[in-house]
């Protein structure tokens, strides 16, 4: 799957969006898959859990936006290779990408951005994976249209079809203005057997995606993925052998056999 781009995005926030992005990365990385994670989020979840502290570095997936639509320097000084205990590359996040969607109000192809930017990378990487951000906008929408498929993590609770409703809505209206149509695939997340609404919420996915539109793998919950994070670290690395990291790597095998 040379360049495949995986977008990770759902308009809730707290249903495992940055976790999945990180340790799908690092599962498919195991797979002996070149891997490239993208912060894309303002919030710099994924960049601060990887100790990429936005007054430290000088370059970031910002500069790939305000350098369109030139990006030469971008794909050496914005993509941070060979971090020691990184198991892929790794573009931060900034907090001024939520000023682009006025920056970048009047210009033209905008949304293509990223599709663009690429374009000139892809060949780099087995796959590239995108922590998309909540919110609507000019970023979320760069995102959906350079993904080959969008996974939606949903958190197993009730309240967070809510999210799963926005997303589909903003994926709908693209849709219209785009030649194929998004490729989505939803995962479930932060499940645990014991409680009923959890039974019932996974219940309604699988009757409503069915297993084309639905991941067989389910993302239990694990205390580990908190302890990796408090660490800084994936859960690959921390806890190799738990659940939350055989369950990251059977989603891996999973998307490399779609």
């Amino acid at each position: 799957m040379p360049g495949q781009v995986l977008a990770v995005a759902n308009q809730k926030g707290g249903v495992g969006k940055t976790t999945t992005a990180l340790n799908l990365g690092a599962s498919l990385a195991g797979f002996r898959k070149r891997v490239l994670v993208m912060d894309l989020d303002p919030h710099a979840c994924a960049s601060i859990h990887l100790a990429f502290y936005p007054e430290q570095i000088s370059y970031s997936a910002l500069d790939i936006f305000k350098s369109y639509p030139d990006f030469a320097y971008t794909y050496n000084d914005c993509v941070y290779k060979d971090r020691q205990g990184l198991f892929f590359d790794f573009v931060p996040s900034n907090i001024h990408l939520s000023d682009l969607d006025a920056e970048l109000r009047d210009v033209s192809g905008k949304g293509l951005i990223l599709k663009k930017w690429m374009d000139g990378i892809c060949g780099d990487y087995d796959v590239i994976i995108i922590d998309c951000p909540p919110q609507m906008g000019i970023i979320l929408v760069n995102s959906l249209v350079a993904a080959d498929l969008v996974i939606i993590p949903t958190q197993t609770d009730f309240l967070a079809l809510h999210g799963f409703k926005l997303i589909f809505d903003t994926m709908r209206l693209l849709n219209k203005a785009l030649e194929r149509p998004i490729k989505y695939r939803v995962l479930a997340t932060m499940y645990d057997r014991r409680a009923s609404a959890c039974r019932r919420v996974l219940n309604t996915l699988q009757k409503k995606m069915g297993p084309e539109r639905l991941f067989e793998t389910i993302i239990n919950t694990d205390t580990k993925f908190r302890e990796a994070s408090a660490r800084g670290k994936v859960i690959r690395d921390y806890a190799p052998r738990s659940r939350g990291a055989l369950e990251y790597f059977k989603l891996a095998r999973e998307i490399i056999n779609i």
